[in-house]
């Protein structure tokens, strides 16, 4: 109950109601006082008209009136004249004098909240002025004790009230926010349970019905999400069952072109001119859908693993990945260079940075090879503040606007007839798993060049 919204509204609202009676508490218990000690002026004026209408009053006559009153002497003030009108013998000395005449509001206020944590009786002084202009002005003497008591069982009575109307109101409150605010979260908290239990139903998205505005605007975003959210599942349920059978044709389809590539082989062995000048372009061929079937195996599998992070030598795995591609180079006329610091350390997974160098290399390479014309392919590193920078780059002829525009995509971002456009949609996967980026600086006549940027953070 505390811990629920509706609980804690609940405990803040009778807190502020209660410290809001409070804040009346204080004036109105000054307002009693200050009627009290009126009227107990009032009594005593009333008492003293006896003794204005004759000359002599019996003493007896002359106490009752002023028990009656409350007070032990009147004194009046008469045309410049004060005169002892009533009086009795006094309890005591005079302890303090209120003069009610131009007392300001916080005056009376200090005066009542003196009196209350003062719990002794003492003998006090009270002047105003008489009611109907009788006189310029009147004087009581009286106890404090009766003051106090009623001044007390006044507060108390209006505490008791403040805390009926507090509890009632923060009940009030209580149901209207369970109503207006508590009810409706809780309905929307249902459906999001409802909707996480299968959110391909499109059935359990949200159907926006508040009355409050911003809970309204609230279920509104709730639903657009959810309705992307269920969109993108499909989608993704879609293309999951096409990669599956995309996989099982490129599967069947691997093992027909191998038994395929084993018949050629024979082929080339004939004697026939056209059969000789036509089998190396089938070899060709066949080979480049063996090499598609095979990335596309590849690429449907699981995501990459996370690369396991060691020092590795950069220089080393540059020389160990340009060495593969001078064999791969014969004769064609491409060169190899690397510019690599031989103490440049980084952390990385070297499998993983060994394929991400290759896949740029063969690329290069593959590019000036079917250009026929000549070219270089370079690589060079270096350390920066928080990256290690590691540039690829070419002499090739550039990558075709298409290509460009699908660079990282799978299956479209191929630069050459026949490529699959896998090798840079898995180079972007592993560096990306390093916490890195990829990114091409150029590409044009004058040649491409990639850039790796690879984090150095955890290095010691």
């Amino acid at each position: 109950m505390v811990n629920s919204l509706s609980g804690r509204f609940l405990i803040l609202t009778t807190i502020f109601v209660m410290l809001a009676e409070v804040l009346i508490f204080v004036p109105s218990v000054a307002r009693f006082r200050e009627s009290f000690l009126l009227a107990r002026l009032e009594r005593a004026q009333i008492a003293s008209l006896s003794l204005l209408a004759t000359d002599m009053i019996d003493p007896a006559l002359e106490e009752e009136l002023l028990l009656n009153a409350g007070v032990y002497n009147v004194v009046l003030r008469r045309d410049e004249a004060r005169q002892l009108v009533l009086s009795s013998p006094m309890p005591g000395q005079i302890t303090t004098t209120y003069d009610l005449r131009d007392a300001s509001a916080l005056t009376l206020v200090l005066d009542a909240l003196r009196r209350l944590v003062t719990p002794e009786s003492e003998l006090i002084r009270v002047i105003g002025s008489p009611s109907r202009d009788a006189g310029l002005q009147i004087e009581v003497t009286m106890h404090s004790d009766e003051l106090r008591a009623a001044m007390i069982d006044y507060g108390l009575r209006i505490l008791v009230l403040s805390a009926v109307i507090s509890v009632l109101t923060a009940f009030l409150l209580f149901l209207a926010v369970r109503r207006v605010l508590v009810k409706p979260i809780k309905g929307v908290v249902a459906h999001m349970q409802s909707y996480a239990a299968a959110p391909e139903d499109s059935h359990r998205i949200i159907r926006p019905g508040a009355g409050v505005r911003e809970l309204r605007e609230a279920e509104e975003a709730l639903a657009k999400m959810q309705t992307e959210l269920t969109q993108a599942l499909r989608q993704k349920e879609r293309l999951a069952q096409l990669g599956g059978a995309v996989a099982r044709v490129s599967h069947d389809l691997r093992n027909i072109l191998t038994s395929a590539q084993l018949f050629v082989d024979r082929i080339e062995t004939s004697e026939d001119p056209v059969v000789r000048r036509l089998a190396p372009k089938l070899v060709n061929s066949i080979a480049r859908a063996v090499s598609l079937c095979e990335s596309t195996l590849a690429f449907g599998r699981a995501e990459e693993p996370s690369p396991v992070l060691s020092h590795v030598n950069l220089a080393q795995i540059v020389d160990e990945v340009l060495e593969a591609e001078h064999l791969a180079i014969g004769d064609a006329e491409v060169s190899l260079a690397a510019d690599i610091p031989p103490n440049l350390m980084l952390r990385a997974d070297p499998e993983q940075l060994h394929r991400i160098l290759s896949n740029l290399v063969r690329n290069a390479r593959q590019a000036i090879i079917g250009s026929g014309q000549p070219g270089e392919i370079n690589i060079t590193a270096s350390a920066g503040d928080s990256f290690w920078r590691i540039e690829v780059s070419d002499t090739g002829p550039g990558l075709p606007a298409k290509a460009r525009d699908n660079l990282f995509k799978p299956f479209q971002g191929g630069a050459r007839k026949g490529g699959s456009g896998l090798g840079l949609a898995i180079v972007l996967e592993l560096v990306r798993g390093h916490g890195g980026t990829l990114e091409l600086l150029h590409s044009d006549a004058d040649g491409t060049t990639f850039l790796i940027r690879l984090p150095m953070g955890g290095l010691n």
